[in-house]
């Protein structure tokens, strides 16, 4: 028989959280959605940088750059029952819009569900543990508020929606210490304007690091992308540009202000910018929780959702990277809440653990880094095939 209606705690009020939130409530479930800023959105909520630490994340939780559009077609984004698409008042029609046409589609979709009335604001999250087999208490705090004691609350389950797009990667670089200029990583880049006449690298050859060079180009003196995967000889200008170069990765940066590339080249460089990436960080969960991140990799994890000791009682959305995300944390969000409702059956948790642990021997036999566990690049249709399944025929 279904269980009873249970008390779900939900960290973060991004796309994410907001999916899971409503999936909670239609399975009749009661979400609280926890929600460190002042309004829903998570990573698309545009905010200013962190000057005070320009390597690190502080108290800034966007990576949003001011001209960042997406790099998948509206189409394609939205959520399942809840089209992306441009209405009447849009101010950005595009089929590829800008960061602020997709917050104002997650303010529509909080609206349309009536999902604002679950989402505690400006409250972050600052611990979670066990409360005996199946419940947790959860600590909260008020944020802005002064003298205020921390809250605990106990819940049936706890959702982790908190996102990975916040805790910045840093690359290595011999010498960097001693090396007088300035670091940053493009968690903390808005606009090009501050990089006026100067010389900048940048590492990395994702979508950051592209939009980015191409950004500051427009008034650098010059840009130099350094990209790891390059042959060691690579020193190229950029097609179109007249002042920008791709080169292989840094080998060191030197007291002098030069920074050497692979290739042999080296320039005098105002700035190195980091667009390596980001960092897993689950920093209110304690080690009863039973996961670890090594080299990025959330361990272990059954279909990057539930760690087989606790499920359903603790779950992830979201983690998968190289995916169109919206319909992806739906699906994730529609099994969890049927898990924990009782109409699907997960498997026992030795076939969990079977399960990771065949994940893993698939990386090694790929040659693939154990950082790219959650990368679904070329298995999000058969992943998300998967999470149907389970809603359709695994059922009690």
């Amino acid at each position: 028989m279904p269980s009873p209606s249970l008390r779900l705690a939900v960290v973060g009020g991004g796309a994410a959280g907001l999916a899971a939130a409503r999936e909670f409530r239609r399975e009749g479930h009661s979400p609280v959605v926890f929600e460190r800023a002042a309004a829903v959105g998570g990573t698309w909520l545009y905010a200013a940088p962190a000057a005070a630490d320009p390597l690190g994340a502080a108290a800034t939780h966007s990576s949003l750059y001011a001209s960042l559009r997406t790099n998948l077609p509206r189409e394609v984004m939205g959520f399942i029952d809840f089209p992306f698409v441009a209405g009447a008042g849009s101010a950005d029609p595009r089929r590829f819009p800008g960061h602020e046409e997709v917050l104002r589609y997650l303010e529509e979709f909080a609206s349309r569900f009536d999902l604002y009335g679950l989402v505690r604001f400006e409250t972050e999250v600052v611990r979670v543990r066990r409360d005996g087999d199946r419940r947790w208490t959860v600590t909260s705090r008020k944020l802005g508020e002064k003298g205020k004691r921390d809250e605990e609350e106990v819940y049936d389950a706890v959702v982790v929606c908190n996102g990975h797009y916040t805790e910045p990667r840093i690359a290595h670089i011999p010498g960097v210490d001693a090396w007088p200029g300035k670091q940053m990583h493009s968690h903390n880049y808005r606009v090009p304007e501050p990089f006026h006449d100067q010389v900048v690298i940048i590492i990395g050859a994702s979508a950051s690091a592209v939009d980015i060079s191409r950004d500051i180009a427009s008034v650098a003196k010059e840009v130099h992308i350094a990209v790891r995967s390059a042959p060691a000889y690579t020193c190229k200008k950029q097609p179109g540009y007249e002042n920008m170069w791709l080169h292989s990765m840094i080998d060191r940066a030197q007291e002098d202000g030069s920074v050497v590339f692979q290739d042999g080249n080296s320039v005098i460089a105002d700035v190195i910018m980091h667009c390596t990436g980001y960092l897993y960080g689950f920093p209110f969960l304690g080690d009863d929780s039973t996961i670890t991140v090594d080299d990025n990799c959330v361990d272990p994890l059954y279909k990057h959702v539930f760690p087989p000791e606790l499920a359903p009682h603790l779950s992830f959305i979201g983690l998968p990277w190289k995916v169109i995300p919206f319909p992806l944390f739906e699906l994730q969000s529609k099994w969890i809440a049927g898990v924990l409702s009782g109409r699907i059956k997960l498997p026992s948790k030795e076939e969990m653990m079977e399960d990771v642990k065949d994940l893993h021997s698939k990386l090694e036999a790929c040659g693939w880094p154990k950082r790219y566990a959650h990368n679904l690049s070329n298995y999000q249709v058969a992943y998300s095939s998967l999470n149907v399944t389970y809603r359709s025929f695994y059922t009690i």
